[in-house]
């Protein structure tokens, strides 16, 4: 448990004094309460026998009225003080939890883009966000909880003692008791692992499932469809019925002990003679039973639950801690360079994997600078790994790439992320105005250079729709873009970056035939002087680059200009045949009918 609290605390330095606080309010709420404990056993020896002669010392007290005023009062204090322990535990907890959501994105923006590709966005949203608030709940209430529960057994054994040492041994024999039942209540911990691991599996696949709804709705298809989430739910079902199964038995005879220990005790008071020649010490002992006894109760289950949330705060800082570490896996290691000197682009015995997945293997291929290139080829042989690995997002398994007579790995990361210019197939826009969205290319630009960079890329038809123009934000207020108008903001973007290196991934894939001039006219103006690689599936954008290479699981299959390759009657060339037919395919009358 402190193993535990030390870790927590690493994440939240400059909060640790409040813990300090909530320790010691919790301390001074249990003490009360105990107090409180004792002043009502006086209280009920002055309403049973008022006659009593007045007590001396500190505890004198002429009525019975008396005692209550100061059995309130300690009640009262004790309540005050655990409200204010548990206002600074939340404090700190709340501080907590905003700090593991902070460390969890700055792992992200770090990450490396393996990590990306080995993990679904469902799965890394809910890990990061439902563990860091199962660490918010082992803090919030768990430390006061946790000072209460190891103080409260033993002050409250000491004060039945106190009291009689009849009452002392009952105590001492009802605590044990309890304790072996609370054992096999909190069940075994490989299972409570089962369970939370389903738990998480669960809420991953819902998140994704919810995020292809537009898809569920078209399809009209219920979960059964959804395999993964489908035994997800089973097995969470299966762990949920069996873990609550098998505290049952403890449980209820937790339950049966707690509060039917009166009427185990009260016969035997009946019968002892001893009781019963003084009724009424037996009554107020066996009132003080019932109270201690349901104080036991509360703190008992104030520890069953401490269990199940402390083991489940170990366990999610154990998932957020190997996230954070599976983040940093794979990672590119940069180098100091800041001067970057255009070139060649070299590819020299690359080797390269997904894993245990080998993509590129003794890759050697040069991109003349200021030259346009295609890649093409089915899906998996190469031609996005070629653009990932030229960005720099992933290490080299061996061999090198050199931009110039420089090898990439050389080059600082800023000074790649300055000099190479990537357009992806769905770019992402943020909730900004669309001159931000722009802006965000090149820090130190001035008005006219973005405004220039939004003409350039054919932009003007789509601001011309708003009343605001270039100010307008995307995302609210019903002002959205579509797939088109969307990739012309991006290629501003590009444009206003100019990079020297420009790389097109699939850029026009999803753009619809109406967007793809202004389209194809915001390529032309992007691409003047820059060494461009396109990466294609719309084949008929490809045909004026200066050179097309045909990848094939890995290797470079074919390559010249579209004349050449259509000419060679190869793999190049079937590929355009069955783009054309795909696009000159209709649903005719006959299939109609």
């Amino acid at each position: 448990m402190f193993k535990l609290y030390r870790k927590l605390i690493s994440y939240v330095p400059e909060k640790t004094y409040l813990l300090g606080l909530t320790v010691l309010l919790s301390v001074l709420s249990t003490l009360a309460q105990v107090g409180a404990m004792y002043y009502l056993y006086i209280f009920l020896n002055k309403l049973i026998f008022p006659d009593l002669p007045k007590t001396t010392g500190i505890f004198s007290f002429d009525s019975a009225a008396e005692v209550a005023s100061v059995l309130v009062g300690l009640m009262f204090f004790g309540a005050i003080c655990y409200t204010l322990s548990v206002m600074c535990s939340h404090s700190f907890a709340f501080r907590l939890e905003t700090n593991m959501r902070k460390y969890g994105i700055d792992g992200l923006t770090r990450a490396s883009h393996k990590f990306f590709d080995r993990n679904e966005s469902g799965k890394i949203r809910k890990l990061i966000d439902d563990n860091a608030a199962l660490t918010h709940s082992a803090v919030a209430h768990l430390i006061p909880d946790n000072t209460g529960a190891m103080l409260m057994p033993i002050l409250i054994i000491a004060l039945a003692f106190a009291i009689s040492i009849r009452l002392g041994i009952t105590m001492i024999i009802f605590t044990i008791i309890i304790l072996i039942i609370l054992k096999n209540m909190i069940g075994e911990k490989k299972f409570m692992e089962f369970y939370q691991n389903s738990l998480d599996k669960m809420s991953a696949e819902t998140v994704e499932y919810v995020r292809g709804m537009q898809v569920v709705k078209i399809f009209n298809v219920d979960v059964i469809s959804y395999k993964s989430l489908y035994e997800a739910i089973k097995t969470y079902g299966k762990y949920a019925y069996e873990y609550s199964m098998s505290c049952r038995r403890p449980y209820v005879l937790f339950q049966v002990i707690s509060f039917g220990i009166i009427a185990f005790i009260t016969p035997i008071v009946v019968l002892v003679p001893q009781f019963t020649r003084n009724p009424g010490s037996a009554a107020v002992e066996l009132t003080m039973l019932l109270f201690l006894t349901g104080v036991i109760y509360v703190y008992i289950m104030k520890i069953m639950y401490i269990s199940m949330f402390m083991f489940q705060a170990q366990t999610a800082v154990n998932k957020l801690e190997t996230l954070y570490d599976e983040m940093q896996e794979d990672k590119v290691s940069y180098g100091t360079r800041t001067d970057f000197c255009p070139g060649d682009i070299r590819f020299e015995h690359v080797d390269f994997s997904y894993g245990d997945i080998p993509v590129l293997n003794d890759f050697s291929l040069d991109f003349k600078q200021g030259k346009t290139y295609a890649l093409v080829g089915e899906s998996g042989s190469g031609k996005s790994t070629i653009a990932k690995l030229i960005s720099g997002f992933y290490p080299l398994n061996a061999g090198r790439i050199l931009i110039g007579d420089t090898e990439l790995s050389e080059y600082s990361r800023d000074t790649i992320v300055k000099n190479i210019a990537m357009v992806f197939q769905n770019p992402q826009l943020f909730k900004k105005s669309i001159y931000e969205n722009v802006a965000m290319a090149r820090k130190n630009a001035t008005g006219e250079e973005v405004l220039k960079a939004l003409e350039l890329a054919g932009c003007n038809d789509i601001l011309s729709k708003f009343p605001d123009r270039e100010k307008t934000v995307i995302g609210t207020e019903g002002v959205y873009l579509s797939g088109g108008e969307k990739q012309r903001v991006a290629i501003a973007r590009a444009i206003l970056k100019d990079a020297p290196i420009v790389i097109f991934d699939e850029a026009s894939a999803s753009v619809d035939p109406e967007s793809e001039h202004e389209l194809q006219k915001a390529f032309a103006n992007l691409m003047k002087g820059k060494t461009v690689i396109m990466i294609a599936h719309r084949l008929s954008s490809i045909t004026n680059v200066d050179e097309i290479f045909v990848m094939d699981k890995g290797k470079v299959a074919e390559r010249g200009t579209h004349k050449e390759l259509m000419g060679r009657g190869g793999i190049y060339k079937g590929l355009q045949t069955m783009y054309r037919e795909a696009n000159d395919w209709r649903v005719s009358d006959e299939k109609l009918a």
